[in-house]
């Protein structure tokens, strides 16, 4: 699986402002909700009930909120990098930064594993991830992510 299944340039935020992680989790639900014409309390519902499980901050300033969700037929990606980290209770106790929303249909069984893996190593890439920090725009995040994604070095 490459993280371009996951997502598309429209969904790439280059300097999301939020203070909190409930602020987050509420804006990236309800953005997510527009794109995929839904309920936005139906993707934060899930999302809140997946955080209570465990924080789903994975640690390097990174976190990948995820859920599933039953009426959705394909997996749903958006990334944003925040303007400042902020505290998602990761297990680092590290403050966040880069933000990864995955929204996974009901029926992959366990393909959400694959998903998750795949944005997890993108991501955790010391090379990528100060990249990404670095990025100017929406569509140089995108690019890294996707060159990154394909296995090649991002072009400079």
């Amino acid at each position: 699986m490459n993280i371009t299944d996951l997502i598309a340039p429209d969904r790439v935020i280059a300097a999301l402002r939020v203070s909190a992680k409930a602020q987050l989790l509420r804006d990236l639900s309800q953005r997510a909700a527009t794109l995929l014409a839904m309920d936005p309390q139906t993707i934060l519902d899930a999302l809140e009930a997946r955080e209570a499980l465990g924080s789903t901050g994975v640690g390097q300033g990174i976190a990948v909120p995820h859920a599933r969700i039953g009426c959705l037929h394909d997996f749903f990606g958006l990334f944003a990098r925040l303007e400042r980290p902020i505290d998602f209770t990761a297990i680092d106790e590290r403050p966040v930064d880069l933000v990864f929303l995955l929204l996974i249909p009901d029926e992959v069984g366990n393909d959400h594993l694959a998903a998750l893996a795949c944005v997890s190593r993108r991501l955790r890439d010391r090379d990528a991830a100060a990249q990404l920090r670095a990025a100017k725009t929406g569509a140089e995040l995108y690019e890294i992510l996707a060159l990154r994604s394909a296995g090649s070095p991002p072009s400079s």
